[in-house]
């Protein structure tokens, strides 16, 4: 072999040695990324989750008025206007409504001519005993008794007639009243809310108009059955009222009042979140939070309800939800996303704890910018991770055709272009499909889950 030939033959098997080599870092650089997308790990800033107090349940709530004037018209009075619409603003002393003194001041005259004709019986009685009171002084002894027993039944007469007629002026002071309050003002500050027109004898004890003080109000909040017993929810917990609109924007108060004797059996304001499969709806029951504040709030505006376990107080330093934490013996470490998206532990220095919260102060150890896991008894140092936001940016949510060693999880079979592929239950199916199980291309082709 000549020497020229001997050296083609070298360069070409350093070139080959070169490219399995590259190949090589190739393939474990890519099995090392897609490792960390296989583990299922994902870390996240600490930034991102400090003071985050965990879930807290909301229950629905509205905004109304803490309090409510119900006006009845008087059932011997006929309404003769209405002054004001649904939806009026009213003050102290808007006039409201009026009655028809029409058939008052026919009652008044009335009773008028009936306390005469009473005037005029009484003054006969009154002679009439004092003619009897003579006439016994002078009369013998076997018509004493007599006379007595008539003035004893003039004299009940005469009671009864004073009776009638202070009755008698009672009503006519009752008329006059009526009369002089013929207009109907209201005694409080607010919005008319409803006002009942077509009121019958029927609904008499129905309310003539409703009116809703403004600027005093307390929210109303729905709670199902379940949901309460396990809720701890009781009269005197503090609660976070919060705006559906903007949840940043917060109000404070306390539960007044939880209402378990009226229950709610109707699907409105269903409390928690309800996604209306169940055919059997639970009972609900109605509680009221006290506002301590009621600043931009809005009447009728439509709120939720948590209970306030001190989420929205902002804490100085760094603190963690405890799940993040890994007690081991008078040491404490947390699980971190190194440089090399592998998990380590790192050891750090606990400080105070709230309860309420559940969070631990994390005096050194941590920054602010370190990548965080929860913790859990199955990870394990240099394991395969990757930040969050790489998840999401990769497409996070997808199916993985990655094991867990991060080799490809598809075997030789399926690699080599065969029909057979994994099914729900782990196994591989036949390679048939259903007539309509083709994928919205049209072409038939399974897809590899």
């Amino acid at each position: 072999m000549s020497k020229k030939k001997k050296i083609i033959i070298s360069v070409i098997a350093v070139v080959l040695i070169i490219a399995v080599i590259v190949s090589a870092v190739v393939i474990a650089m890519t099995k090392g990324k897609n490792a960390a997308k296989a583990s299922g790990v994902y870390a996240n800033k600490v930034a991102d989750v400090m003071y985050q107090a965990g879930s807290t349940d909301k229950y629905s709530g509205v905004v109304e008025a803490a309090d409510t004037m119900d006006i009845k018209a008087d059932s011997e009075k006929k309404v003769k206007d209405i002054l004001v619409s649904e939806g009026d603003e009213v003050q102290v002393g808007t006039p409201l409504f009026t009655y028809d003194t029409k058939d008052l001041a026919a009652k008044k005259e009335s009773a008028t001519l009936e306390l005469e004709s009473l005037n005029n019986t009484l003054s006969g009685y009154d002679a009439q005993i004092e003619q009897l009171t003579k006439e016994k002084k002078e009369a013998p002894k076997d018509q004493q008794l007599d006379y007595t027993l008539q003035i004893q039944q003039a004299q009940t007469q005469q009671k009864q007639t004073q009776y009638d007629i202070a009755t008698k002026k009672a009503e006519i002071e009752k008329y006059d009243e009526s009369i002089k309050n013929a207009t109907v003002n209201s005694t409080m500050i607010g919005v008319v809310k409803k006002i009942n027109e077509n009121q019958s004898a029927d609904t008499a004890d129905t309310a003539f108009m409703t009116i809703v003080a403004t600027g005093d109000y307390r929210v109303k909040g729905t709670i199902d059955e379940q949901s309460f017993l396990n809720s701890g929810l009781a009269e005197g917990q503090a609660v976070i009222v919060r705006s559906r609109v903007d949840e940043s924007k917060t109000w404070q108060g306390t539960i007044s009042k939880v209402d378990t004797e009226n229950t709610q059996t109707d699907n409105s304001n269903s409390g928690m979140y309800d996604d209306g499969s169940s055919e059997q709806k639970a009972s609900k029951y109605n509680f009221y939070v006290q506002l301590t504040g009621t600043g931009d709030m809005l009447l009728g505006q439509h709120v939720y309800v948590e209970p306030d376990f001190g989420q929205t107080q902002v804490k100085d330093g760094i603190w963690i939800d405890e799940s993040y934490v890994v007690k081991d013996g008078d040491d404490a470490y947390v699980w971190t996303l190194n440089k090399k998206d592998k998990l380590e532990k790192t050891k750090v220095e606990l400080g105070d704890y709230d309860e309420n919260l559940m969070m631990y102060e994390i005096k050194s150890g941590l920054t602010k910018d370190d990548y965080i896991v929860w913790a859990s008894d199955d990870l394990y140092e240099g394991e395969p991770a990757q930040t969050w936001e790489e998840y999401v940016e990769n497409g996070g949510g997808e199916e993985s055709v990655y094991d867990d060693m991060g080799t490809e999880a598809l075997d030789d079979q399926m690699l080599e272009g065969t029909e057979g592929g994994p099914v729900d239950d782990g196994t591989m199916d036949d390679g048939t499909m259903d007539e309509g199980a083709a994928d919205a291309t049209g072409s038939g082709d399974a897809e590899v889950q």
